[in-house]
């Protein structure tokens, strides 16, 4: 059985990670199966949006705490076995970003320290009402601080250090209204939900969707003036494309496109 499953259907594909009985924690065989398959994805031109979720009960309960423990046995006392490890989870979760697909979490359950992270780092995140996104390594006397870079970059400054530091959890509903997720719906709903969206991406021109996403990525980081000068350089290249006039004509003309990328 494999510990992440990949189902392509169309233009979509489906990413499960599969190991429900650890609550699909982010294990080094896991990190490492992520890692392969968005390595595959960044150069698969046929796939123009992911899902990602979990099988089981929940969607992610972070690090495999087992792991790192038996990681903290080493001469060292885990210095190194921990530097690599949270190394390949950032790797991961900087993939995310990094691929010219949009990521769609398909979120239930639980989402909890680096599995809320995973969530966070995801372009868009759909859940299951009901499903609860913590931080709560606080309780156990770990300090998610690297789940904290992708949350903070998603919830406002004072919802994210409260969740940081009480390791209390937030529901679907809440998660919505403060940014960390686009929509809850009920649980019957959540895969299709899900599948709609991604399809919704599908359908757009796939190279305008990807200059478009390094772009958002490339720019929240300027400063303002820099950040109209990098994208309207990104615009006038876009522009140029044969498919964007294509698209300008087929809207004035009111009838579909006819895109070749």
């Amino acid at each position: 059985m494999a510990i992440l499953e990949r189902d392509d259907s169309g233009a979509v594909a489906h990413l499960r990670m599969n190991a429900p009985e650890r609550l699909n924690a982010l294990s080094d065989e896991m990190l490492a199966a992520l890692q392969a398959e968005f390595d595959a994805l960044k150069d698969d031109s046929a796939i123009r949006a992911v899902i990602l979720s979990g099988a089981g009960k929940a969607f992610c309960a972070g690090h495999d705490l087992k792991q790192m423990t038996a990681g903290r046995q080493a001469e060292d006392g885990g210095k190194a076995y921990f530097k690599d490890l949270f190394d390949r989870c950032a790797a991961v979760m900087l993939s995310i970003q990094a691929l010219p697909q949009p990521v769609i979490a398909q979120v239930h359950g639980i989402a909890t320290a680096a599995g809320c992270q995973l969530v966070a780092s995801c372009d868009l995140a759909v859940a299951a009402e009901g499903t609860r996104f913590g931080v709560n390594g606080v309780n156990i006397g770990l300090f998610c601080s690297t789940p904290m870079v992708a949350l903070s970059r998603n919830v406002p400054r004072k919802k994210a250090f409260e969740m940081l530091t009480t390791g209390a959890f937030i529901d679907a509903g809440e998660a919505q209204a403060c940014g960390l997720i686009n929509r809850a719906v009920p649980h019957d709903d959540l895969a299709q939900a899900t599948r709609d969206l991604a399809e919704t991406l599908a359908a757009k021109l796939g190279a305008a969707v990807r200059i478009g996403k390094q772009a958002f990525y490339e720019q929240i980081a300027m400063p303002t003036d820099r950040a109209y000068a990098y994208a309207g350089e990104v615009m006038v290249q876009n522009m140029l494309w044969r498919d964007t006039a294509e698209g300008i004509a087929a809207f004035i003309e009111k009838r579909p496109p006819d895109w070749q990328q």
